[in-house]
């Protein structure tokens, strides 16, 4: 069925340039409009679709053409764009920026393409004039097949400043609208920490907050026009269902491809128990376990914040329930919880006060001497490790099942995408199975001397050109830890894997 909406990529030249403040001002005035705006990120982010959440109330879903496909992308556009009026996609870095200096791989404009969308330009124009004229011309000349549907100015220092910058525009390129000008406002400035932008958990957002940032975007641009510069034929399927978890046939293989479109191979999963291979023979539309699902508890506060909601949607699409807890707020592992997650997070900045939750870590410890499965990325690491050595020298004892400690570094350890190729049994498959993701982290291991030999590799990193790969992924009894955050959707049949070994702990 083919309809028309509004749909448009938020660019910038470069990072830093207020991109997120225009995009969450932006999403709070569609929203007062009485709107109901579907917000996405592009790239391997966490926080920005978390704010996009707290402004829109809908969950924004992550979008990468580095760790998913086209199919699987633009699957995913389509699925939750149908139920709205429109949608905003904020993007990553600069607008050509991706995985490397050659490619548009994993960039906003190979992004935009793919989508069929229109970009909107924010460019800083901090002590700019007419030169902005030549930057816009460049970037929306760059690549022809990239459809420029307008610019907004962002950082203006006067109406006077503005109106410079509109006869520039209309002088040398006036084919290209200017959508407003939003002035230096410090007030509206996000705070940030080594990570990023603070998280929405953390977030000092409150009405008066989001009624500031819809009044910014009322005041200082067009968005009547904007609506109407962006409008595009969509092939909608239809609409999604009211919950957020996708039908479960989207992941089994030789079953028609959903909505979604995370599918994996055509050939039986390979995992490391007999339920994964029921996993990938299920009736999905009766789910595997007739009502009795096996429960995966998953923590999120302040601490545990880091996870892609398609990477939950694929473990519920498997069969498994998910209940969610709060190690922070003094809450601890489900009785009934077959499986434990633990995502990334910021666990060095409350370190100190989970610490004092000493019914959750005595909690952990048994549940992974049970040989229950529990499965931990960056954050979920540190605290599953002896202790987190903070930046000040201070160490803070964590749950000491890996047999190794953390340390908080001043400067950035790692950063950028990695294919993980496993190289051994573990909850996420058989070795050979390529699964992407991304690494962002400011700790690393410490205490090297004498514990080589108390866990197993379970991981093969392989990064950019520029980086030599290596061996990672720590896997204890029946724990497994890595830095690196996967995407599931590169590789569903990784989270049925961990879905079956959750089953076979449920009935065992």
């Amino acid at each position: 069925m083919l309809v028309s909406k509004w749909a448009f990529v938020l660019a910038a030249p470069h990072s830093g340039s207020g991109k997120t403040t225009v995009t969450l001002s932006i999403l709070a005035a569609l929203r007062r409009r009485g709107l109901k705006v579907q917000p996405f990120k592009v790239g391997p982010d966490f926080i920005d679709p978390g704010l996009h959440r707290r402004v829109t109330g809908e969950i924004s879903r992550n979008l990468d053409g580095w760790m998913l496909s086209r199919e699987t992308n633009r699957a995913i556009f389509r699925r939750w764009i149908a139920a709205a009026d429109g949608a905003v996609v904020e993007g990553v870095m600069g607008l050509f920026d991706g995985y490397d200096g050659t490619t548009e791989a994993g960039s906003t404009a190979e992004m935009a393409k793919w989508l069929n969308i229109p970009v909107v330009l924010v460019v800083d124009a901090r002590s700019m004039a007419r030169s902005v004229a030549a930057l816009v011309q460049g970037f929306c000349s760059f690549d022809l097949d990239l459809r420029c549907a307008g610019v907004l100015f962002n950082r203006v220092g006067s109406d006077a400043h503005l109106a410079f910058l509109r006869e520039a525009m209309t002088a040398h390129l006036p084919h290209i609208p200017v959508l407003g000008g939003f002035p230096r406002e410090e007030s509206l400035r996000l705070p940030e920490r080594h990570l990023g932008l603070v998280t929405a958990e953390e977030s000092p957002f409150d009405a008066k907050d989001l009624d500031r940032l819809a009044h910014f975007a009322e005041t200082h641009m067009d968005l009547d026009q904007l609506q109407q510069v962006t409008q595009v034929t969509l092939n909608e399927p239809g609409a999604p269902a009211k919950t957020n978890a996708p039908s479960p046939d989207f992941v089994v293989p030789g079953t028609a491809a959903s909505s979604l479109g995370l599918q994996g191979s055509d050939k039986t999963l390979e995992c490391t128990t007999q339920e994964s291979r029921l996993v990938a023979h299920a009736d999905t539309r009766g789910g595997l376990w007739k009502g009795r699902k096996p429960v995966i508890a998953v923590a999120r506060d302040a601490v545990f914040c880091f996870y892609y909601q398609d990477n939950l949607d694929l473990l519920e699409a498997y069969g498994a329930r998910l209940r969610f807890f709060s190690p922070l707020a003094g809450e601890t592992v489900p009785d009934d919880a077959a499986a434990l997650y633990l995502g990334g997070g910021y666990p060095e900045e409350h370190a100190k006060t989970l610490r004092r939750n000493d019914r959750f870590f005595a909690d952990v410890q048994k549940f992974a001497q049970s040989a229950r499965p529990v499965y931990a990325e960056c954050g979920g690491l540190m605290v599953l490790s002896r202790h987190i050595t903070l930046v000040s020298g201070e160490r803070v004892p964590m749950a000491g099942i890996l047999p190794f400690g953390t340390r908080m570094l001043s400067r950035r350890k790692a950063l950028g995408y990695v294919e993980v190729v496993l190289t051994r049994p573990c909850l996420l498959g058989e070795p050979g199975r390529h699964v992407r993701g991304h690494e962002f982290h400011y700790s690393e291991i410490d205490e090297a001397e004498g514990w080589q030999g108390a866990y197993s590799y379970c991981y093969r990193l392989r990064a950019r050109k520029y980086r030599e790969e290596q061996d990672e992924g720590y896997q204890v009894g029946s724990v497994l830890a890595s830095y690196v955050h996967l995407h599931w959707g590169s590789a569903p049949q990784a989270a049925a894997c961990f879905v079956a070994a959750a089953a076979k702990a449920f009935r065992s």
